[in-house]
């Protein structure tokens, strides 16, 4: 089951950020820093009441001095040309609207509705979308009963809250939580659920096309359930595949760096809606922050990842130029060296073969399970070669391991106190894991657990 996306739509210096911030320490270490990448506060994850989703913070639509009245004067905005204010609108909440199931405009219960406001509830009245108001800095009773003014663009139930200080924000998150009940339900569908993501311009529709095109055994269109794509369903080797889609973004004009950015959120569904992500990487740009930013949230979902390097005929080359490019993407996504890189040309076709069969490898790995009596032999060996950590001047002591679950590979140890586990022992304890088999692409959640039989995620 995938988790729903909450995304904060709003103007500059409405408090989204905090706000943001708010939502997601409603639980204690939920957005963990990956080793080996760094990535801005774009996304996180939230839990109210027993349900878990993304919330995504689009950044701030502002209204250029000069231009407040004829901003004002705007009444379709999908209609009128894209310049300025009203391109940056267009970019950051078209993309929110698609991709996200629950929308919540921010405003300021101080400042009261301004221009820019009024032409953002423009677009949000066109959407078929839950549509919350979080009136922001409502922080006394009279900016709390202002902040109802808000009613008056036509958007959506207001909350009159506080970011900073966490009044309101419980009743917001229960109307959040409310309007994914309206969420239709996708449909199950047999095999392997596969999501080719990557930047804008990486060659995700060539690639779509090419693996279409290359098996023309095509069981279905399955419409997308809260968007206009769809995602295509092929047969390789007598086995269902679905390829998430994720086409459709491309760059225009100076609003690259926005499309970019908001692009982020169609790859955040895909992940959440699929079981292997295939990352595309140009090959004649090369990897970028954004990459990274993609592959971390798939390890932190545990889905299966592999790395895919297109347009691979672009590139000049010699004997040495694969080597050289695999060692660089190797330091650029050090942080999940287990996962396949291929290289491959969507235009040309050139082993476009193989990412059906590396998807299909990669899967596979989630279902394998490891012995338990091989298990507890690799511990004993580990502990072994390293001895356990010290906290405190209490020494951690392993009793047993065993593999708990698969989808992903679940290992729980059992141990005198959870507490002691550093990060730094539990990877290589990983390392330990994947000693014995590699599970190629395929994150491990490692689960230690005192014998009481409390959990440490």
């Amino acid at each position: 089951m995938r988790k729903p996306i909450v995304a904060l739509i709003g103007r500059p210096n409405v408090g989204k950020s905090t706000l943001f911030n708010r939502l997601v320490e409603q639980r204690k270490a939920i957005v963990e820093d990956v080793p080996g990448t760094t990535r801005d506060r774009l996304y996180g994850d939230c839990e109210w009441s027993g349900v878990s989703f993304l919330v995504v913070d689009t950044g701030g639509v502002e209204l250029p001095s000069g231009r407040r009245e004829e901003q004002r004067s705007v009444q379709t905005p999908l209609a009128v040309s894209s310049k300025g204010f009203l391109r940056e609108i267009r970019v950051q909440v078209t993309e929110a609207l698609a991709e996200a199931d629950v929308i919540v405009f921010v405003t300021d219960a101080k400042s009261g509705i301004t221009p820019a406001d009024e032409t953002i509830a423009e677009w949000l009245r066109q959407s078929q979308k839950p549509l919350l108001v979080a009136a922001n800095k409502a922080d006394n009773e009279e900016r709390r009963l202002t902040a109802f003014e808000f009613y008056n663009l036509g958007v959506g139930e207001v909350f009159a809250v506080s970011a900073l200080h966490g009044i309101g924000t419980g009743d917001l998150l229960d109307a959040i939580v409310a309007g994914f009940e309206q969420i239709p339900a996708e449909p199950e569908e047999p095999g392997l659920r596969l999501a080719l993501v990557g930047r804008p311009n990486v060659g995700k529709s060539s690639l779509l096309n090419a693996l279409l095109g290359r098996d023309r055994a095509i069981v279905s269109v399955i419409p997308g359930t809260t968007r206009d794509a769809v995602d295509s369903q092929v047969k390789w080797h007598g086995e269902s595949v679905t390829l998430v889609d994720t086409a459709g973004i491309r760059r225009r004009g100076h609003i690259d760096r926005g499309v970019e950015r908001y692009s982020v959120l169609r790859a955040l569904r895909a992940i959440e809606r699929s079981d292997v992500v295939a990352l595309l990487v140009d090959a004649e740009e090369g990897n970028t922050e954004q990459d990274a930013h993609i592959a971390g949230y798939a390890l932190e979902s545990s889905r299966s990842i592999f790395i895919v390097v297109n347009k691979w005929d672009l590139v000049e080359k010699d004997s040495y130029t694969m080597d050289v490019y695999r060692q660089r993407l190797r330091e650029a996504f050090r942080f999940i060296d287990y996962v396949p890189l291929i290289f491959i040309s969507a235009l040309t076709k050139q082993r476009v073969g193989q990412v059906l069969e590396i998807a299909h490898q990669v899967y596979s790995e989630r279902f394998f399970r490891i012995p338990t009596s091989a298990l507890n032999h690799m511990l004993e060996q580990a502990v072994a070669r390293h001895p356990q950590p010290v906290r405190a001047g209490k020494q951690l002591r392993f009793y047993y391991v065993t593999q708990a679950d698969v989808d992903p590979p679940t290992f729980v140890f059992f141990v005198n106190n959870r507490e002691i586990v550093h990060f730094s022992y539990k990877r290589y304890l990983e390392n330990s894991i994947r000693a014995l088999h590699p599970f190629h692409g395929t994150p491990l959640r490692l689960v230690f657990r005192n014998r009481s039989g409390d959990d440490l995620s």
